[in-house]
């Protein structure tokens, strides 16, 4: 057995706590919250990525508006998301499109973190069924998870595990077995992506990619103790054709203009 030496030299910029300077420290009245699941993703299809913060019951789920310039808006009021949200505690969470209508939708796991809360206060649960949202053009309304039936909901993955086109979910239970949904879909148009890079990580992790109006970023990462599917899943709507834009980690710019709708596309880093 041959033993080998290395030593690396590694420069990298001090990161700084700037949360109270960006508008995401606290709610909108200036109170801190406990925050367990998070996304970051642009829900109103402005270009920007967004903030949402699943949080206990009676502190809401925060949602922030991205301003651009590093700048952030406290906005679970104007979105819906408060008065959904103002009883229910939440874990992981989703922001994805669900309907294949073009906007992102909401999934969250909920459940209380104390199992005695309610001898503590009557109108709390501890067991919660998950909370599903559709997003109508930036305002999240309450729709049909697929189940009433409570659970302590905790992590949330996704991605679609049937290749219908259709995203399904997969959250997990605390002291309990996962809860599978299976996304029974419709007639609305889709386009899933599988980045390949070349001069950037092999899976393109952290590019942003754009597709009719719609920004994602690559990223397994969100939600709460949970990784999604890698690829990135668009609905297009009635669309049967897209145009996708992508700037790829190394700085590589990308387009690729008229695919076709309903398929399973793998672009590599030119």
């Amino acid at each position: 057995m041959a033993w080998y030496n290395f030593s690396f030299t590694m420069t990298a910029a001090v990161p700084s706590e700037r949360a109270l300077e960006a508008g995401v420290a606290l709610s909108e009245d200036g109170k801190p919250y406990a925050g367990m699941g998070i996304d970051f993703q642009d829900y109103d299809n402005d270009g920007r990525p967004d903030i949402i913060i699943t949080n206990l019951a009676r502190q809401v789920y925060a949602v922030y508006h991205n301003d651009g310039n590093g700048s952030f808006s406290y906005s679970s009021l104007e979105t819906g998301l408060g008065s959904l949200s103002s009883g229910s505690s939440g874990w992981g969470v989703l922001m994805k499109d669900l309907n294949n209508d073009g906007w992102k939708d909401l999934f969250v796991a909920q459940s209380h973190v104390m199992d005695n809360v309610e001898q503590l206060d009557p109108s709390l649960r501890y067991l919660e069924p998950p909370m599903a949202a559709l997003n109508h053009k930036g305002r999240f309304e309450r729709a049909d998870p697929g189940t009433g039936s409570p659970a302590a909901g905790r992590g949330a993955a996704c991605g679609d595990l049937n290749n219908d086109g259709w995203t399904d979910v997969l959250m997990g239970v605390l002291g309990g077995r996962p809860q599978m949904f299976m996304n029974r879909g419709g007639k609305e148009h889709f386009l899933v992506i599988s980045l390949r890079g070349t001069r950037s990580n092999r899976d393109g992790l952290g590019a942003c990619v754009q597709v009719n109006g719609q920004t994602q970023y690559a990223t397994t990462a969100g939600s709460y103790l949970s990784a999604s599917d890698k690829r990135l899943h668009f609905g297009l709507g009635s669309a049967e054709t897209a145009k996708i834009d992508i700037r790829w980690p190394s700085g590589t710019r990308q387009t690729l203009k008229e695919i076709r709708a309903d398929q399973f596309l793998e672009v590599r880093e030119p």
